[in-house]
């Protein structure tokens, strides 16, 4: 237990087509009120249709009934929303016990390329104003010394200009009003621990950050709800989506334990792109406003993350595999890759030209999709319609994209991404080299544990799903046979086609679009673990179906049907509860005691610009926390970075100690940060760093590793000048480094 005493009160210095389009109301019938013209007889003579709800309602179309569907709607989506939120943030409360750490404290709680994304959010809120604090990131000296980097270029670092923008908004209005931020205690810690002090309310910046993730994250939970109340057309759609996801929610997300982490940021807006996108495939002629909404929250989810693209990727294919079973128009298909090419453009230049956006296989696959589309025609005379000219389009997309990708990559001399192509080489080959391993030698790189499936299972989230798709794919090969054995005659494309079948081809091509993107989201995640993030919650999106009339209509009239769904979320509940009760008996404090010695003494006994190395999650608290240079981070997706690092790590090597020192004076390094478990630490075989540098250096095979050799004694190479029972701080010679 601690005691908390309180210290001091601080202050931080439609028309008709509207309506049918719209996402959260089914559209009434033939008898709903339209909107009067003006001066006509409709309008009310006390003028209540031009003022307040009900002329809202009348502006947009909608009847009473209607008005009040919607209405229970967002009540419910908000109510989900706010119990997501206040799950995170009790869960990350009760993980560190944050209300009770220092600041410095609540930065190591940082770690890894956590704490290096919120080091740019401090700098600029401790500038002495936001445009020279974003001219500092913008000009970067200290995270890989001694290069001057645009770090807002490098790292995706949107969300933390906006946060800090807000935070320094905020705090100085509150300021001028006098109205107190937050609330500081000093905290005794027992154990012969000197006190710290410790902040609430929105007032620390630390509090305000987190705070506003857990915000967008409650407002992603409310955002699932209307998409599954949308896609399955009843509001129990979006109970079982919300549900779902709760009962699965260590296997849906981690933004409780990793705030600062960019698909925190991202995510969100993937959700209500993909919303968006659900609305424009079931919309026969969506709106020019549709599709900006669409290519606005392609923006938002491409800029705060770097992987955005691999995401876009399959849901372009996605499209393009729906487009060629004749399920979605080609008309819409070249809306949707003309939206998406506008928005790769715009992310480009926000990004100040970042190449990785170009030379993505996201980007020629747009390209050579509507390429295929163009040229479709000539694809329909030189092979036969069917199997014959499907597969050649796949085969064409394939070809193309990847040819694309790599001129493009040579003509750019672009190679930030080379290590991807790695890590998926090594995924289906005995291929590995030392970044490759980084990765995969890492749980979340790894392929899919085995009990993840089962954990699905108990949950009934992956029979549920696994039947949705049956009866989805069922159908689908159903309208495939009958349009090969009726021929082109027998085919309702969607251009073509009147507005009945227009809409029934719709209908069936948006279930169809959810069926391959799930397929893509668990190709993903089988091979990468860390991408069931995408594939859990989008099997609860799925999950929701369960409720739709057009899959399930055959189990009897609606109070039957709406039973059979409680039932099945009653069983569900047996194994959900249990997992949100063993979330719940999450009890921690945080606490790193040896990283809170090393950082003291760095910041009391170096040079403000002492230039530090070592193993990367370190060097980013480093960082943050003292403002020491460093030569290296883990923000491991630029080429020059991983070769920066790879030099660093060569103290984990079997190298010659003349070798090791040697990479470091080319770095200009002052000292390094030793750390023991580095050189022992074995995630399992063949990924101890000695073994991973076996691969890179076999010459050396077989050696004592040079780290070993230093944890005994650093001399004569180095000079040990702090050390306790985890880190080590090895001075780099003077002598030595005059030798750059």
């Amino acid at each position: 237990m601690v005691a908390k005493n309180r210290k001091q009160t601080g202050k931080s210095p439609a028309t008709q087509a509207d309506r049918d389009r719209s996402p959260l109301v089914s559209p009434p019938g033939k008898s709903a009120a339209r909107r009067p013209g003006r001066g006509g007889e409709g309008k009310a003579s006390n003028g209540s249709h031009a003022n307040g709800l009900s002329g809202i309602r009348h502006k947009l179309g909608l009847t009473p009934s209607a008005v009040a569907r919607l209405g229970i709607t967002l009540l419910l989506a908000a109510l989900t929303g706010y119990l997501h939120w206040h799950h995170l943030s009790q869960l990350f409360e009760n993980d560190r016990h944050f209300s009770h750490l220092s600041n410095l404290e609540k930065e190591m709680a940082f770690r890894t390329e956590m704490g290096l994304y919120y080091s740019y959010y401090k700098t600029i809120i401790d500038a002495p104003a936001f445009l020279d604090g974003l001219h500092v990131v913008m000009n970067d000296r200290l995270t890989e010394y001694p290069l001057v980097i645009n770090t807002l270029k490098r790292f995706n670092l949107y969300p933390e200009v906006v946060l800090a923008s807000w935070y320094r908004m905020y705090t100085g209005v509150m300021g001028y009003v006098g109205i107190p931020t937050k609330m500081c205690w000093s905290i005794n810690r027992g154990e012969g621990l000197t006190p710290v002090d410790s902040c609430e309310g929105l007032g620390d910046p630390a509090y305000f950050y987190v705070s506003v993730v857990f915000l967008l994250n409650g407002a992603m939970m409310s955002l699932f709800f209307i998409y599954g109340a949308y896609l399955s057309g009843s509001r129990l759609g979006g109970v079982v989506t919300a549900v779902c996801f709760f009962f699965n929610h260590g296997e849906s997300t981690r933004v409780m334990w990793t705030p600062p982490l960019r698909e925190s940021f991202a995510y969100p807006f993937l959700v209500l792109q993909m919303l968006l996108l659900t609305y424009i495939l079931r919309t026969r002629n969506p709106s020019r406003t549709a599709m900006v909404a669409l290519g606005v929250s392609n923006v938002c989810f491409m800029l705060p993350w770097q992987f955005a693209q691999f995401v876009l990727l399959t849901q372009v294919a996605s499209l393009f595999a729906s487009y060629i079973l004749g399920y979605l128009a080609a008309s819409k298909m070249q809306s949707i890759l003309v939206t998406h090419m506008v928005t790769l453009a715009v992310c480009f230049v926000l990004m100040f030209g970042n190449s990785m956006l170009l030379t993505s296989f996201y980007a020629s696959s747009l390209v050579s999709i509507w390429a295929i589309i163009a040229l479709k025609d000539r694809f329909a005379r030189v092979f036969k319609v069917g199997v014959v000219l499907w597969v050649m389009q796949g085969l064409a997309w394939v070809g193309s994209t990847v040819l694309f990708k790599f001129m493009l990559s040579s003509v750019l001399c672009a190679s930030d991404d080379a290590h991807i192509s790695g890590l998926i080489k090594s995924k289906f080959t005995s291929y590995k080299d030392f970044h490759t391993l980084m990765y995969t030698c890492a749980a979340e790189f790894d392929f899919m544990e085995l009990e993840t499936p089962l954990r699905y299972l108990r949950t009934l989230l992956l029979p549920i799903n696994m039947l949705v798709v049956a009866l989805i794919a069922g159908r689908t090969v159903q309208d495939v046979v009958r349009f090969l054995r009726g021929g082109a005659k027998a085919s309702v494309r969607p251009d073509d086609a009147d507005e009945a079948a227009g809409s029934e081809i719709a209908a069936k091509g948006e279930l169809v679009y959810h069926s391959l993107q799930l397929v893509a989201f668990a190709v993903l995640a089988v091979l990468i673990m860390r991408l069931k993030l995408f594939l859990t919650p989008h099997m609860c999106i799925m999950a929701s179906l369960i409720c739709s009339k057009q899959l399930f209509g055959w189990i009897g009239e609606r109070f039957k049907h709406q039973l059979a769904v409680f039932a099945v979320m009653a069983i569900m509940a047996v194994q959900g509860v249990a997992n949100l009760q063993a979330q719940w008996a999450i009890i921690g404090e945080f606490s790193n005691l040896p990283q809170e010695e090393l950082l003291g003494w760095i910041q009391d006994n170096t040079r403000p610009d002492a230039v530090f190395a070592g193993a990367m999650p370190t060097m980013a608290s480093v960082k943050l926390s003292t403002g020491r240079p460093i030569v290296n981070h883990p923000h491991y997706e630029d080429a020059g970075l991983r070769e920066r690092t790879k030099l660093v790590y060569s103290m984990y090597s079997r190298m010659s100690g003349e070798t090791v020192q040697g990479n470091l004076m080319k770095l200009g390094v002052d000292f390094f940060v030793l750390e023991d478990s580095w050189c022992t630490r074995r995630t399992r075989p063949g990924c101890s760093m000695p073994e991973i540098w076996d691969i890179e250096d076999p010459l050396n095979a077989g050696r004592i590793p040079f780290c070993t050799h230093m944890s005994r004694s650093s001399t004569p190479h180095f000079i040990t000048v702090f050390a306790n029972d985890i880190y080590k701080v090895l001075k780099v010679p003077k002598a030595a480094k005059d030798l750059r």
